[in-house]
């Protein structure tokens, strides 16, 4: 007998037993299932009666509103969809539609419970957006929804506000802040005195909450906004040194001073997202055109103090126009950290997308010597790199950047891309003398 080859096979046998005790005995891998919480990424109809509290869909009573849900999967693949979802009183029929399917559910429960509705199909990555509908009802309201239920592979990784923690409820519903992190010249120099920069905001992309941020720096911002479908401002404001939320808290040796304004500037304090000095013109300024903003810093280094000065163009027009002139202190230092972002503020309206094409930066040293900037580094706020959500872009179209964000839009850039784009060439001709 050849014991080799019966000890080998022997030990084949055990080892092919091994595998199979092995594979018998493994736990078996289950699906991802994910929690999407309708407080931080539901919306409602226009005109919709219902609410969307932080603990969910409450007062849902009219055929007509719609709730839509987003999230967004990296990868394609068979979901299964279920709600927690209380029926206070009587019998409710509800459809539940995504991915081109739609699904109906009679659920009646009292209290707070998951129910199954079925599955959908996501049939490439990118955001999916969910659509409860009521169909009938024979209670006060159609039902109470407090989460999305998710299971399947395809949410493995899935972005969506995935708690209140942070107020991030709120923030969730504004969407992600865009921004341009200019790379100045070395040539430049670290005197930086000047900053010049243009915006165009394409037809259909001013939405009603949107900043558009040209002129960033380390101790404030000056841009445009969209604050109602009346009224449009050129805003320029100045954080004090005294970090604070609350205006009112600031000692008078820290408060922001108002040195001089435009005719028709208004002026004023902020707070909330650090405090300061604020001031804006209420300007009708429209898509498809050109406007140019001039922020000046001048260091006092006697008094520790520097002198923030603005200056808004319509390119059109041709003609600078005074914002304002604030005095920050215990600073005495030129423009540093530049940038510009792109931000909603308006929790109402971040399902809707926005963009503006961001151009022709140049900054002007003490010496009056101008530098471009063509360099940028994109970034995005918290609520992008939490993965909350990744509706956001920025990018280059031939001689300018260009910002994107909110509207669960599917191609995203990822933060910290370097941006280039072509040279203009040619510096803006500014007779500073001859400024307001």
């Amino acid at each position: 007998m050849n014991t080799t080859k019966t000890t080998s096979l022997l030990l084949g046998l055990l080892f092919m037993h091994g595998i199979i005790c092995h594979a018998k005995n493994s736990p078996r891998i289950e699906p991802t299932t994910i929690t999407v919480p309708i407080g931080g990424n539901g919306w409602l109809s226009k005109n919709s009666k219902a609410q969307i509290r932080p603990e969910g869909l409450v007062n849902w009573r009219d055929q007509t509103d719609i709730i839509s849900i987003y999230f967004r999967a990296e990868t394609a693949g068979e979901i299964e969809v279920a709600l927690r979802i209380s029926v206070p009183e009587g019998k409710s029929r509800i459809s539940l539609n995504a991915e081109g399917t739609s699904l109906t559910k009679e659920v009646s429960n009292l209290g707070a419970a998951i129910v199954a509705i079925g599955n959908v199909s996501i049939k490439q990555p990118g955001y999916v957006k969910v659509e409860l509908k009521g169909i009938s009802r024979t209670g006060d309201v159609f039902a109470e929804v407090s989460d999305l239920i998710v299971k399947g592979d395809a949410v493995a990784n899935a972005a969506y506000v995935k708690n209140n923690e942070g107020n991030f409820f709120y923030w969730g519903h504004r969407g992600p802040s865009v921004h341009l992190n200019y790379q100045v010249p070395d040539a430049a120099g670290p005197k930086i005195e000047w900053l010049y920069t243009e915006i165009i905001v394409p037809e259909g992309e001013d939405k009603t909450g949107t900043y558009y941020m040209a002129n960033g720096f380390s101790s404030g911002y000056f841009g445009m906004q969209v604050n109602s479908a009346a009224e449009r401002r050129i805003l320029f404001s100045i954080w004090s040194p005294f970090n604070t939320d609350d205006p009112k808290s600031i000692p008078d040796s820290m408060k922001i001073v108002l040195l001089k304004k435009g005719k028709t500037t208004k002026t004023g304090e902020f707070g909330n997202e650090g405090s300061g000095g604020q001031s804006y013109i209420v300007y009708p300024w429209k898509t498809g055109k050109t406007y140019a903003f001039l922020t000046r810093a001048q260091p006092n280094d006697a008094k520790k103090t520097t002198t923030y000065t603005s200056y808004f163009k319509d390119v059109e027009k041709g003609i600078w126009q005074l914002v304002a002139s604030f005095e920050r202190p215990q600073s005495a230092i030129y423009l540093k950290g530049l940038h510009s972002f792109l931000e909603n503020f308006d929790p109402g309206t971040g399902d809707q997308p926005r963009m503006a094409n961001y151009k022709n930066q140049w900054v002007a040293n003490a010496d009056g010597n101008w530098h471009e900037i063509t360099v940028a580094a994109f970034s995005a706020d918290n609520t992008a790199r939490k993965n909350y959500r990744k509706d956001y872009a920025g990018g280059t179209a031939k001689d300018s950047f260009f910002l994107k964000n909110c509207g669960f839009f599917n191609n995203f850039t990822p933060i910290k891309t370097p941006l280039q784009r072509q040279s203009s060439g040619q510096h803006p001709e500014i007779d500073f003398a001859k400024l307001p």
